[in-house]
């Protein structure tokens, strides 16, 4: 059963000094210029993100904070060096800077940068962003967006054109994936969608369905499970969402059909059963899910890890789950539903520098009425997120 989950609104002077503990170094020396609001308050009274327990203590909870409001479909969010947090917004193709500086409406969002090549078109438009590793020296972003003609990866220098380094994704009007990570092992990795052809994602010939991992020229990263191929792992509907934990298992999102909803642990070249399989099927040559939610309750995009929890951001269900996984990477316990209808539909899901989670809401993308202040930035704090289990 779903644990109650509490849910703090900040005042509007909370609201204004959040920066403080929305990232790190956020004053001078930032790539955008220090900070201009002049609130002399101390710093906002939000939860520090350390809490933990052990497994017998009861499901993991979170404590929720808007902190930025006034966005339009913010897909993606990317935390510079210093802290200053990046985001793309689907249909505008802004790349918006949110904060340092805040006010009494939260942190403040401003645009930097509009992708000219690439277009909007029903479920594509700009969609992921990463930040180099390097971006210390490189100064160098990296976004996935759709085209006329397909989806692609550039990379992009603030100001400047973007570079494609991956072109020929699949494109259609809906499953166009577009979550962009580095890993743990410095490489790239993208999720892509079947773009409404479920073959596609059985055929290693095609980067439609699938997880490609690369270096940052686009190429096929060393150790990939096929020659001279970006393909990590196929036979996926429409990846959103994925991320690693502390034994560096990847686990990702993945949209189904009509009936199953899916969290995946992802191995090297193992095949996830599209379109054959929708959810559990138990058939050889397929890996099942770990776990699996009908598609009312869940719809993930997001995903982010925070200790041993799973946080999957939902947009048809209008929730996080939170699913704490153990050492293997299995799933421990009933996974827990957390601000059900409370905050509309829910896309991003990022681990800010500070430790807490930054989940975006959806609610100008044409399915449900935006709410007053949409979309907004929602900073999250879970407890509960320790005490990994070695099964």
């Amino acid at each position: 059963m779903a644990r109650l989950v509490r849910v703090v609104t900040p005042f509007p002077r909370v609201l204004a000094a959040a920066a403080a503990v929305a990232g790190v170094s956020l004053l001078a020396g930032c790539a955008f210029g220090p900070p201009t609001d002049s609130d002399g308050g101390g710093p906002p009274n939000l939860p520090t993100p350390s809490a933990s327990r052990t497994p017998d203590e009861g499901p993991p909870s979170v404590v929720a904070t808007v902190i930025a409001t006034g966005l339009k479909i913010p897909w993606a969010v990317g935390f510079l060096p210093d802290g200053t947090a990046l985001a793309t917004e689907r249909d505008t193709l802004r790349i918006v800077k949110i904060g340092p500086s805040g006010g009494p409406d939260g942190l403040v969002v401003t645009p930097v940068q509009t992708i000219k090549p690439a277009n909007s078109r029903g479920e594509g438009g700009l969609l992921g962003i990463a930040v180099s590793p390097d971006y210390a020296t490189d100064k160098t972003l990296f976004i996935y967006y759709t085209t006329n003609t397909d989806n692609r990866i550039a990379k992009l220098k603030l100001g400047g054109d973007p570079e494609p380094i991956v072109t020929g994704i699949p494109v259609s009007g809906i499953h166009n994936g577009g979550r962009l990570h580095f890993g743990p092992d410095g490489y790239l990795y993208a999720s892509t969608g079947d773009a409404s052809h479920g073959g596609l994602a059985q055929d290693l010939k095609s980067l439609g369905g699938k997880i490609l991992r690369m270096t940052k020229e686009g190429k096929p990263a060393p150790g990939n499970p096929f020659p001279n191929s970006l393909v990590w792992s196929y036979g996926h509907r429409n990846v959103q969402g994925f991320a690693w934990d502390a034994r560096k298992h990847l686990i990702a999102t993945e949209f189904g059909q009509n009936t199953w909803d899916e969290i995946n642990l992802i191995e090297p070249g193992k095949n996830y059963g599209w379109p054959t399989v929708e959810g559990i099927g138990g058939k050889d040559g397929f890996v099942d899910p770990i776990q699996q939610w009908a598609t009312k309750d869940a719809s993930c995009s997001g995903a982010a890890m925070t200790g041993n929890v799973f946080v999957a951001a939902c947009l048809r269900g209008q929730r996080i789950w939170l699913v704490r996984v153990t050492d293997s990477g299995k799933v421990l316990g009933a996974p827990t539903a957390a601000l059900v209808g409370k905050y509309g539909r829910l896309r991003a899901a990022v681990v800010a520098p500070d430790g807490s989670i930054w989940v975006t809401t959806s609610n100008h993308d044409g399915k449900i009425p935006p709410k007053e202040g949409d979309d907004k930035v929602i900073r999250i704090v879970v407890s509960g997120a320790g005490g990994v289990s070695k099964t």
